[in-house]
């Protein structure tokens, strides 16, 4: 079913969780590398221009996930748990959607900041414009600077929270033996 039931997930919350990790895993390993590209690496364009491409798209699915998820209540948590997991539960979920909007939106102001202007050119198909007023300041190396900055530790600190968040998945399914986990698994039947 699409929409979210009192035991699981829809199928459109499912399609959009899954769709979002995968890509931010992807992207998150994707920037590790190129961090490490030298400068004049003949690939390093090419992947630019793919990180972003997937970066705006990332963005618009974590939109069009967060609107669905303020429009349709979620199955609630187990009633075993405590007070302290499920402030954790819902804190970390916040933390998430905050993550997965922040760091797309870090990564274009990234590139709308930067001195060289190269278009950001999606998937090869359009253009997609610049984050208005980030050109033009005094220092717009050092502007592109803290953009970047801020892009990495955002990127570091989605890591964590992934590690945090698939960690707790586990202990619900593996040691609580709960249905947290499997109500977002595709496929899957709760009862």
């Amino acid at each position: 079913m699409p929409s979210d039931s009192p035991t699981r997930y829809g199928t459109i919350a499912v399609t959009l969780h899954w769709l979002i990790a995968l890509a931010v895993i992807g992207m998150l390993i994707m920037g590790k590398y190129m961090a490490d590209l030298a400068r004049d690496d003949p690939s390093r364009f090419d992947l630019i221009q793919l990180h972003k491409s997937i970066g705006i798209t990332i963005l618009v699915f974590s939109v069009l996930r967060l609107v669905w998820r303020l429009m349709n209540k979620v199955p609630p948590l187990p009633a075993h748990m405590p007070a302290w997991e499920r402030f954790a539960a819902h804190a970390s979920h916040v933390l998430l959607y905050v993550l997965i909007i922040a760091i797309p939106l870090s990564g274009w102001a990234l590139a709308s900041s930067s001195p060289l202007g190269i278009p950001t050119i999606w998937f090869g198909t359009f253009e997609v414009p610049y984050l208005p007023g980030l050109q033009g300041f005094a220092d717009q190396h050092a502007a592109e600077g803290a953009f970047r900055g801020a892009h990495e530790l955002l990127g570091d600190l989605m890591i964590a929270l992934l590690i945090i968040h698939t960690g707790a998945a586990l202990k619900h399914h593996f040691w609580d033996r709960d249905s947290v986990l499997m109500r977002m698994l595709p496929f899957t039947k709760v009862d």
